[in-house]
């Protein structure tokens, strides 16, 4: 019986019924400790018509979703009950309604009442490190990895896990350094204060203690291959001698030699790189689990042969989940040009996370071999299981317009799905940028300033809004303003910084509009970058550097519209 029906039950029997009430296979009296005075046991005073009417109170607000209510009603509930079912229920509620105020208030009086409740002091470990009181979660915390006996190892796993997502890398560190003091031959405490040192960037503590969790447990792979990726960031000399070391001793360690081949890859060591794929799959020769490691290792490689015979390996020996390797196969099947058979593969995936993005690449490959309509057709047949899949297939089909210079069906495709979904930020930033193809500025600014209301931390909704203006030349000052803020947000997007080298031309400041250009440039080589910097170039008399740099980007992005206009434009 669920908590509410238990109450209402219990409550009005007492209240209204000659008959005691039984709930499961006890009577409402014996559940409640309920005398012959009258007075509740489990509630310590006594039941009145106040108490009962604040309970009914509580529970139809919660199912009329007024929380507010619902929360204030519980909080007096468990202030006057001292009932620790209440006090969780309490807590519940006002964690449901965003109130950790109130929340805190709950937790800390049912973790009064009931000082050694495993349930009372996991929920008020979890809010103080939710709400950022790592001082008041210490507590708590102690008392549950003490209480843990037999599986303290993993209570500290799943704290680093819990701590890794805390801001305050710091004092997420210094916590997990004072739980860990009483254990000081637990391997999992070393590795917990490892993690909280890297992710606090404190990296010769991290590899100390790293060092110390493997000396305590030297097979431990896990622990290997996280004090790998330490010496890596240290001296990839150490890292690669660590590596070698290790796997000579544990060679059957596949996760390791996975990372080692990473390393090797990252260094552009492709030699050593395929002697460890071989290594692997001599080791390995029937688990699916290596055949598809190595066969998206030979991916990042760009082997595409390797990489298709290893994922059909994998799908010959059974791999859980085939879902992932066919879509892999239908990208490689794309690359290599091969587009029925990327067709019939992506058609074989029947469900996950793979399902939505591979219907819509099958959408992206029928447009091209049966036109658009065949390609809208797909699309809108497929039924989305939530919003966000719904706003997916509505930015896909806008791109599928886009490609047929449809600007004016991409609007009105953005703009009738907003009038269902009003403030989505993806279509509101689709449909700004429809809107400047079509001339329509009003709503470009329009939808790009609600957008900048709802996500004030959107770096490209400020982009495109500085970068409209400034091609309009309007506002200038503002335009550049907007763009600076878009380079704070995100500092190493080359497309953010090709703007502010835009407007910064546009100003007038030549040199300084050159060297972002420059820079955006040399980051990313886009052809509308390399628009905007052979316009720079030209404006400052350097007309052979800005043909050559529009003919190169040309020579890689044949028929791009921007790049042939301004080429057009200037060089009449």
């Amino acid at each position: 019986m669920n908590f509410r029906m238990h109450w209402i039950l219990f409550l009005v029997g007492l209240v209204g019924c000659t008959q005691t009430p039984k709930v499961g296979n006890l009577r409402a009296d014996e559940l409640a400790g309920h005398n012959q005075q009258g007075q509740l046991k489990s509630l310590g005073q006594e039941l009145t018509g106040e108490l009962l009417f604040d309970f009914l109170l509580a529970e139809t607000a919660l199912q009329r979703d007024n929380l507010d209510v619902a929360v204030e009603r519980y909080a007096k509930l468990a202030r006057e009950t001292r009932d620790p079912r209440i006090a969780e229920r309490a807590a519940d509620v006002a964690l449901r309604a965003r109130r950790p105020d109130e929340a805190e208030e709950a937790i800390t009086l049912w973790v009064d009442i009931e000082p050694d409740s495993i349930n009372a002091r996991q929920a008020a470990a979890a809010l103080f490190v939710s709400i950022g009181k790592l001082d008041r979660a210490r507590p708590h915390l102690e008392k549950l990895l003490s209480s843990e006996k037999g599986s303290v190892d993993k209570a500290f796993m799943h704290l680093s896990r819990l701590l890794s997502r805390h801001s305050d890398k710091k004092a997420a560190l210094k916590l997990l350094q004072q739980l860990a003091t009483p254990y000081p031959d637990l391997p999992e405490a070393h590795f917990a204060i490892s993690q909280a040192a890297w992710n606090a960037n404190q990296l010769d503590l991290a590899l100390k203690e790293m060092k110390k969790a493997l000396a305590l447990r030297p097979d431990w792979e896990v622990a290997a291959i996280h004090q790998g990726r330490i010496l890596q960031k240290i001296a990839n000399a150490e890292a690669m001698t660590f590596y070698e070391n290790y796997l000579a001793k544990y060679p059957k360690a596949n996760d390791m030699r996975i990372a080692y081949v990473r390393m090797l890859m990252s260094e552009k060591n492709f030699v050593s790189a395929r002697d460890q794929f071989q290594k692997l799959m001599r080791e390995n020769p029937f688990n699916a689990d290596i055949a598809l490691a190595v066969g998206l290792l030979s991916l990042e490689l760009n082997d595409f042969d390797g990489a298709e015979e290893n994922f059909k390996k994998a799908l010959d020996l059974g791999y859980e989940d085939p879902n992932n390797i066919y879509f892999n196969l239908a990208r490689i099947y794309e690359v290599t040009q091969r587009f029925d058979a990327a067709l019939e593969t992506y058609q074989k995936i029947s469900g996950g996370e793979r399902y939505l993005p591979a219907q819509i690449r099958y959408a992206v490959l029928l447009f091209r071999k049966e036109g658009i309509d065949r390609a809208r057709q797909h699309l809108q047949r497929l039924t989305p299981e939530n919003e966000q899949q719904r706003i997916q297939l509505i930015l896909a089909e806008a791109q599928l317009l886009r490609e047929v210079n449809a600007d004016q069906e991409v609007f009105k495709l953005l703009d009738k799905n907003l009038e269902k979904i009003p403030d989505q930020p993806d279509l509101l930033y689709d449909r700004a940028l429809a809107a400047d193809k079509i001339g329509k500025f009003d709503i470009v600014e329009k939808d790009l300033r609600r957008l900048i209301e709802l996500k004030p931390d959107n770096a490209h909704a400020y982009n495109a809004l500085g970068y409209s203006l400034a091609e309009r030349g309007l506002r200038l000052p503002e335009a550049l303003a907007l763009i600076k803020k878009a380079v704070e947000l995100a500092p190493e997007d080359p497309y953010i910084m090709d703007s502010l080298g835009w407007v910064y031309y546009r100003m007038g400041n030549l040199s300084e509009g050159l060297n972002y250009l420059n820079l955006a440039f040399t980051t990313r080589p886009d052809p509308e970058i390399a628009a905007h910097l052979g316009e720079v170039l030209w404006a400052k008399g350097a007309k052979e550097d800005a043909e050559k740099v529009w003919r190169s980007a040309l020579e890689a992005n044949p028929g791009n519209e921007m790049l042939l206009d301004t080429m057009k434009r200037l060089m009449q």
